[in-house]
């Protein structure tokens, strides 16, 4: 309602806040300006999926059923009709072929699942390129790492629950790494399979896992991030009126509201038609799991393919010491990798922060990639030891396709391992720093028009028209020469221009 000359809206709105004591402190939540960037939308993308696949997770519960004992398996699925299965086999069969539209509620899970993982990853780079973890959001980078940390837990559960000869693969391997664990490896194994592998409870162990307590932490974790994202102002690239002390971008209500429930709408409705046109996860073609069979060229989902290619690049390296193995090829691998890395995720912020002396105040203002060319360099170096161990998890697939040699081809991938990354390093730290220095010399010549003239002293020049595009975040003009390369300390900030609110054009 629009203020009328003699006050009406504003008397309206005053006696609205009479009667409803909660309607101005709403009234503030509701104008809460959120940066409209497509690089924020991530996260959301990560939070509709988790919705998707709660939503379809539950309609699956009503047919599936978690147990191991063998029945014969009668459905319309010929190849296999007569067999032993599971009667969790013979239930994900039974949801495929015999339940109307439970093959596309299968897949829609399964492709939402991967798009969660992927947009969690995906986010927490974002973060972690644009410097978005620093003071004050520390807590919340730590629970974007957790959230990781419990979304492939929560795939692998959920990718072992068909009993399929994939999936029971992949619970073997998962057996030898609790075995591999010294002293207390074999208890680990018994506590978690019940008995002997495969044992008769590991599916309605991991069934539990599934549906309840790991899909509980992930909608609290999600929540308390959440509430921090509201509580805490939103990171925002730098440009004109922003600054380290305000936040710019569209209000919670309508703009914003409205923009999310439409990306919800797409991405739910991309995740249903991709399910209905790409097959995934197809069981009945593996068969029921027997633990005297592998199948050929079987592959984990890719989130948990980093794993699979460590185990096959450590040499079979083991000693024994009082009577006990110690078996590092698979320790180090699958136990102590995995926790190295995510111990330097949780720690990365705080020691970045200690380096540069910026723990001490508040950053709002996100940094683009070639600013930062260290922090820069250890990301590429990290998804480039991370694509190497993807790629190993491969390695007969991939020699089988080229007609290269397995034992050469691992060689390979254990030299890319150690030598990949330090390249990657140099070479991106190299690229960003080439990038700031043409960026400067861009601004202070300006853009090329394509005209050539002569001058009066008979040589010849180009002409530049000054800049008028810019990226988000970019300077719009130096107030000073060129900035010499930053320091090679990790994170060392190089030298800034100043904020658009003391910027002159």
């Amino acid at each position: 309602m629009k203020p009328g000359r003699d006050g009406t809206g504003e008397r309206f709105a005053d006696a609205v806040d009479a009667r409803l004591p909660g309607y101005d402190g709403a009234g503030q939540l509701l104008r809460k300006s959120f940066p409209d960037h497509w690089s924020f939308l991530l996260g959301e993308i990560a939070l509709y999926s988790l919705i998707v696949l709660v939503l379809t997770g539950v309609w699956l519960t009503f047919f599936f059923q978690p147990e191991m004992r063998e029945v014969v398996y009668q459905g319309p699925y010929l190849p296999l009709r007569g067999q032993l299965v599971s009667r969790a086999f013979d239930s994900t069969l039974r949801i495929s072929f015999d339940i109307r539209g439970g093959l596309l509620m299968r897949q829609v899970h399964h492709w939402a699942a991967l798009v969660f993982v992927s947009a969690i990853g995906v986010h927490l780079l974002r973060i972690f390129f644009t410097g978005a973890f620093r003071r004050p959001r520390e807590v919340n980078w730590a629970i974007g790492v957790t959230l990781l940390a419990l979304a492939l837990a929560e795939g692998f559960a959920g990718y072992s629950l068909p009993d399929d000869l994939l999936s029971g693969t992949g619970l073997r391997i998962a057996q030898g790494i609790m075995l591999s664990i010294p002293v207390v490896g074999t208890y680990v194994s018994m506590f978690a399979f019940g008995a002997e592998f495969p044992g008769h409870d590991i599916v309605p162990r991991l069934y539990s896992l599934h549906i309840l307590l790991l899909p509980g932490a992930l909608i609290a974790l999600v929540t308390l991030h959440l509430i921090l994202v509201f509580h805490l102002k939103h990171t925002q690239w730098r440009g004109p009126g922003r600054s380290n002390s305000n936040a710019v971008g569209k209000p919670l209500y309508p703009q914003f509201s409205a923009s999310s429930m439409g990306l919800s709408c797409t991405v739910a409705g991309l995740l249903t038609v991709l399910a209905g046109v790409a097959q995934i996860n197809p069981v009945w073609v593996y068969g029921p799991y027997r633990p005297d069979q592998v199948s050929t060229g079987s592959q984990p989902d890719w989130y948990v393919g980093f794993l699979e290619g460590s185990l096959r690049l450590v040499p079979p390296w083991e000693t024994n010491v009082a009577g006990h193995t110690l078996m590092w090829n698979v320790l180090l691998p699958a136990v102590v990798l995995p926790a190295l890395l995510f111990a330097v995720l949780y720690a990365y912020p705080f020691v970045e922060q200690r380096l540069t002396g910026e723990w001490r105040q508040e950053q709002h203002l996100c940094d683009r990639p070639r600013e930062r060319p260290v922090r820069t360099g250890l990301g590429v170096a990290g998804i480039t030891f991370y694509g190497v161990l993807v790629l190993a998890g491969g390695n007969d697939v991939i020699a089988e396709s080229f007609r290269i040699s397995v034992n050469a081809l691992t060689w390979i991938f254990r030299v890319s391992l150690v030598v990949g990354p330090v390249l990657a390093l140099f070479v991106t730290r190299a690229l960003c720093r080439a990038l700031l220095h043409a960026e400067q010399e861009r601004l202070v010549e300006g853009e090329e028009t394509g005209l050539v003239r002569q001058t009066l002293a008979g040589g010849y020049e180009s002409g530049h028209r000054p800049v008028t595009e810019f990226r988000p975040g970019a300077p719009r003009r130096p107030l000073s020469p060129p900035a010499p390369p930053p320091g090679s300390r990790t994170g060392t900030p190089a030298r800034r221009h100043p904020g658009p609110e003391h910027r002159t054009r």
